[in-house]
């Protein structure tokens, strides 16, 4: 990439343009988020199953994006190294969310058609396959996204970017969430569960190709005069000893990256105990309802319970929203650090609310949004960290290595707390239940361990 003074500012349209595919990812993400519970567990998954499936985002995020990061930085096309990735893991994305509710359909489909029959369990596989390509392709778009800012921005904007960013992670998140309750109270119309993953699909795809058009890419080969790496280059890199090899790298870029990466650990281990959880938290704890694949309830029940899941995530994210650019402008004028770890503090507080005050509607809504400040620093400042150490024309593999050190803890999440709350169970009238809000206490618990290690962090 040439070098960063050649770079022209950005405008304000500019990060608009930059942003707006971002807010059509997060309407596939939070229909992810939110709703895949409620249609596994119609499908018979428990708590610790429903958890294990969540595995397909760590999993995807530690081998796809890290792999996508290198093919990402090597690719030479008439489209541009990062485009072919993200329109084309929009695309497919947008055709596995519709397939996801349908997962029961489907299994039907597939017994007719080899002429056997399906166990009672083929809805559920067909489903956790869903959910494995959703978050494969999520990553695969994600990855060069993240590793367009130093790609196009120049340096001392990238905490103004990052903070367009999670602009667009909260407003995308925000409209996701309230069409479907804004529908059932303004109208009386319930929005049905697939209908809301065609919807997530459809901004996804049209929000990344308008990004993918107004965003102009520059070739680094042409500017550097680097030599790129073709496909089977690339292929036998990353199965020898490229990976090694660029993890290495990676941490020699500077002693305070390794700091970045162990904060990003124990925060996302706290992160992923609100995201994972918070639907059936609010359904099954805040709501009282029972383990629906053991004691069967009123579909209006549900509804009205997945509505406020939905609610308290639109308000999550929209607190996320109005805070984004004012944190940025806050790093920019009093560090990254010192911005992050307020945050973070504010997220902990929401995290012990939400615990304690867990019967309470109003309550777990008010932490709820409380939170939101925290989770808008946390999609910006560790970003904004660590570009300041990223080289030229490595943006991609960077990126994608970082990506270990969120994706790595979710399989702590999906698998001990999953098991955990799974273990957890209350027996009342018949009635099987679970102690979701533990999660919160081991979030809060995660995110203090991240403080103390961000205040350990020098910045450059």
């Amino acid at each position: 990439m040439s070098d960063n003074t050649e770079m022209k500012k950005f405008t304000t349209v500019n990060f608009l343009n930059l942003a707006l595919g971002f807010l059509g990812l997060q309407f596939a993400w939070q229909m992810r988020i939110a709703l895949s519970e409620p249609v596994t567990s119609g499908l018979g998954a428990s708590p610790l199953l429903y958890s294990l499936i969540w595995l397909a985002g760590p999993f995807s995020g530690m081998v796809v994006q890290p792999i996508i990061g290198v093919l990402s930085d090597n690719t030479k096309s008439r489209f541009g190294r990062r485009r072919p990735y993200l329109l084309g893991g929009a695309l497919i994305t947008a055709l596995a969310l519709w397939a996801f509710p349908h997962s029961a359909g489907i299994s039907d489909i597939i017994g007719k058609l080899f002429h056997f029959n399906m166990p009672s369990w083929g809805g559920l596989l067909i489903a956790a396959i869903m959910i494995w390509v959703i978050d494969a392709c999520i990553n695969i778009a994600q990855g060069p996204y993240r590793s367009l800012i130093p790609d196009v921005v120049p340096k001392e904007q990238h905490a103004q970017a990052n903070s367009y960013i999670s602009l667009a992670i909260g407003l995308g998140s925000v409209i996701a969430m309230v069409v479907a309750p804004a529908l059932k109270y303004i109208f009386d119309y319930q929005m049905s569960i697939p209908a809301q993953f065609v919807m997530a699909g459809v901004a996804f795809s049209l929000a990344m190709l308008w990004t993918c058009i107004m965003i102009k890419e520059k070739s680094t080969a042409q500017e550097n005069n680097t030599k790129q790496l073709t496909l089977p280059e690339v292929e036998k890199e990353i199965k020898k000893d490229g990976f090694w090899k660029s993890m290495k790298e990676f941490f020699l870029l500077s002693p305070e990256v390794s700091k970045i990466c162990l904060m990003q650990f124990f925060t996302w281990i706290g992160m992923m105990c609100l995201l994972i959880y918070i639907t059936p938290f609010v359904m099954h704890t805040v709501y009282n309802i029972p383990d629906v694949a053991a004691n069967p309830i009123a579909q209006s029940l549900k509804d009205t319970a997945q509505n406020y899941a939905l609610i308290c995530l639109a308000v999550f994210n929209l607190v996320c929203f109005l805070v984004a650019i004012p944190i940025g402008n806050l790093a920019n004028r009093f560090g990254n650090k010192k911005v992050h770890i307020i945050s973070m503090i504010s997220m902990i507080i929401a995290y012990l609310g939400l615990a304690i005050f867990k019967t309470n509607a109003l309550a777990v809504l008010c932490f709820m949004a409380l939170s939101g400040i925290g989770w808008a620093s946390v999609c910006a400042l560790p970003f904004a960290m660590l570009s300041k150490y990223i080289k030229p024309g490595t943006e991609g593999s960077v990126m994608g290595i970082f990506n270990i050190f969120i994706a790595g803890p979710q399989v702590f999440v999906c698998t001990l707390v999953g098991w955990f709350i799974n273990a957890s169970v209350i027996s009342a009238n018949g009635n099987i239940n679970h102690h979701y809000e533990y999660t919160f206490y081991i979030g809060a618990l995660c995110l203090l361990a991240a403080v103390f290690v961000t205040n350990m962090i020098k910045e450059k």
